[in-house]
């Protein structure tokens, strides 16, 4: 199960989420996410474990304070497509 965590301190790296997460089970992935022009984290990450485990810590992290921040710890909900990827929409030329 793949989770949302949201609003960590911008001191929390992969080591830290290591650490809190480990405690209820083996981690499969972990992306902080960072801002593209700065390499600097954004204060949220997806974190990948097994459905029982995942269960588990959303519940215990959930709300949790670290550094002064509350976790928000959920699961992860599919990005909507947001279409794009064209010339605008308008009307030609002539």
């Amino acid at each position: 199960m793949k989770m949302y965590v949201g609003n960590m301190p911008f001191s929390m790296d992969e080591e830290k989420i290591k650490s809190l997460f480990g405690e209820f089970g083996e981690l499969e992935s972990i992306n902080v996410i960072t801002d593209r022009e700065t390499g600097r984290p954004r204060g949220f990450a997806f974190v990948e474990m097994q459905d029982a485990d995942a269960k588990e810590a959303m519940s215990s992290l959930h709300d949790k304070e670290v550094d002064g921040r509350r976790l928000k710890v959920n699961e992860a909900q599919a990005r909507p497509n947001r279409g794009g990827g064209g010339f605008g929409g308008g009307r030609g030329r002539y």
